[in-house]
């Protein structure tokens, strides 16, 4: 799996976490919720790249998580705004703004530091 295929598996088991382990949403509505959510921080993650290409020395991988937490603190932000309009998403308050963008920002970190396999030069 390349870079971006890391990237946006993160996202979307990071959007998928958060949105399961804080609630807000009826059973069945979750999964139009996490939809929403997943299709507007995968978008937002893809036209603003804030993270690492591959496994880097601790204070960069500190760095790009600070900044790659404050993008996703602000696309949550977003989505608490668009939640109750698009769908059944409700994010309320900042603490549930800022843990949710924590909760997607170290899945997204997690995955981008796993080893990529080897690949053959014949491929």
């Amino acid at each position: 799996m390349n870079d971006q295929g890391r990237r946006r598996l993160g996202v979307l088991i990071g959007v998928g976490l958060a949105c399961g382990l804080l609630g807000g949403t009826e059973t069945m509505d979750k999964v139009l919720a996490v939809l929403m959510a997943a299709v507007v921080m995968t978008i937002a993650t893809q036209l603003v790249f804030v993270g690492p290409s591959g496994r880097v020395p601790l204070p960069a991988l500190l760095a790009f998580g600070l900044a790659g937490f404050v993008q996703d603190a602000l696309v949550w932000w977003l989505l608490s705004w668009l939640g109750p309009k698009m769908s059944h998403l409700h994010v309320e308050g900042l603490a549930t703004i800022l843990l949710a963008a924590l909760i997607t920002r170290t899945t997204v970190l997690l995955l981008s530091q796993l080893s990529p396999a080897v690949e053959t030069a014949g491929d």
